[in-house]
């Protein structure tokens, strides 16, 4: 009887360990299945969020300009509390001084804006009368290898040469660019666009400075009892009103510099009023992009009726853009990394999402989103490791 009952034990253990493998091995594949499912779960609930912010940016938007706007401006209303200022009467008072002061800068430039839209039409002509001019001037080498590649493959006329009797070549004259006035007509629309919301960001930010703390206490309470998850709280809603700050700071001093900057450069080129399109170029640099472009093709055309040359206007407008450049790519993403505590590479990464997203108003969404998120990961003990990771 023993050695038969140690035979069907014998029998009986490699069936049990084969059993035990398949358990495991079943086990194993499943664990992985729900992590594949987990993470294409995330993926499209981050696709969804995504959609979600684009379809709802009129709404998103001026939410979000009104938020920071408040925790730029808030400092000063609470100087005015302290001053026994009532915040409702402080707050209005201080958005009247803002629009009073963006109002009379705008009346004092249309003048100077209407002078240069007027003489848009004779730039433009002569800029066409030149780049036709230089054009059709004595061939080069690269316009008679051109030339002869186009005999041998006998397609003179879709390249636009027909060749005379003199042997001179006769080269066509371009058609009205009409992508210039597409994009220029599309910029006019995005401005618009954003100038249509300001009321709705000018109200949001009136109440949410006249309500002082509310909404940060409610906040604060939302978060739970836990004192330590209020104290958390309130370390995370200061430190983002010191990011908001600083991040206005570095824009205002990296406008500066190019403001100063440009009047140099104009000033050593020759351009007229140099003063006055420094002021102009640091005022709108706060327009990310828009504003570059605007003062450049502007500098360029006020170059090109002044020196009635291309090559001059040219430098006009290079020498903005290599300034411009040299700040914006490199000077202004590097401060705001340094004080937001976000690595260059993910800033300008966040800058181009948020143009792709919102467009303009993305532009000057992205540096202070991001920053508010890398404070939010820092003081989150489960998102730390997220801030690492936007952090330098």
């Amino acid at each position: 009887m023993n050695a038969s009952h140690d035979k069907t034990e014998v029998e009986k253990a490699p069936t049990s360990n084969v059993d035990v493998v398949a358990v495991a091995v079943e086990t194993t594949s499943g664990i992985t299945r729900i992590a594949r499912t987990g993470v294409g779960v995330w993926i499209l609930v981050l696709l969804a969020l995504v959609a979600a912010l684009h379809l709802a940016r009129e709404l998103v938007v001026p939410l979000l300009f009104g938020i920071l706007v408040s925790y730029a401006l808030r400092p000063v209303v609470d100087w005015l509390d302290r001053w026994h200022i009532p915040r409702v009467v402080g707050a209005g008072c201080l958005l009247a001084v803002l629009v009073g002061g963006v109002s009379w800068l705008v009346f004092s430039l249309s003048g100077d804006a209407a002078a240069m839209i007027e003489k848009l039409p004779d730039a433009a002509r002569k800029l066409r009368h030149s780049l036709v001019t230089a054009y059709t001037g004595s061939p080069t080498a690269l316009q008679h290898v051109k030339e002869a590649a186009d005999e041998l493959q006998g397609a003179a006329a879709d390249a636009g040469l027909k060749s005379t009797g003199s042997g001179t070549a006769v080269i066509e004259k371009p058609e009205p660019i009409a992508w210039l006035r597409n994009f220029m007509l599309a910029q006019f629309a995005l401005l618009a666009a954003f100038a249509a919301q300001a009321p709705i960001v000018l109200l949001l930010t009136y109440f949410l400075l006249a309500s002082g703390t509310h909404f940060r206490r409610k906040l604060v309470q939302f978060v739970g009892p836990s004192l330590t998850r209020k104290k958390d709280a309130v370390r995370i809603l200061e430190e983002v009103d010191a990011q908001v700050q600083r991040y206005l700071l570095v824009m205002l001093i990296s406008n500066t510099l190019v403001g100063v900057l440009t009047w140099l450069a104009f000033e050593m080129l020759g351009l007229e009023h140099a003063g006055i399109w420094g002021a102009t170029a640091g005022i709108l640099r706060f327009i990310p992009y828009l504003g570059t472009v605007t003062i450049a093709l502007a500098s360029g055309v006020a170059g090109f009726l002044q020196f009635e040359s291309l090559p001059p206007a040219l430098g006009v407008a290079g020498s903005f853009l290599l300034i411009a450049s040299a700040v914006g790519m490199v000077f202004t993403t590097w401060l705001q990394g340094r004080f937001a505590g976000v690595n260059p590479a993910v800033l300008f990464i966040v800058l181009l999402f948020f143009a792709w997203l919102w467009g303009m108003a993305g532009l000057l969404l992205g540096a202070p989103l991001i920053a508010i998120v890398k404070v939010v990961c820092d003081g989150v003990e489960s998102l730390k490791r997220v801030g690492e990771l936007l952090g330098r």
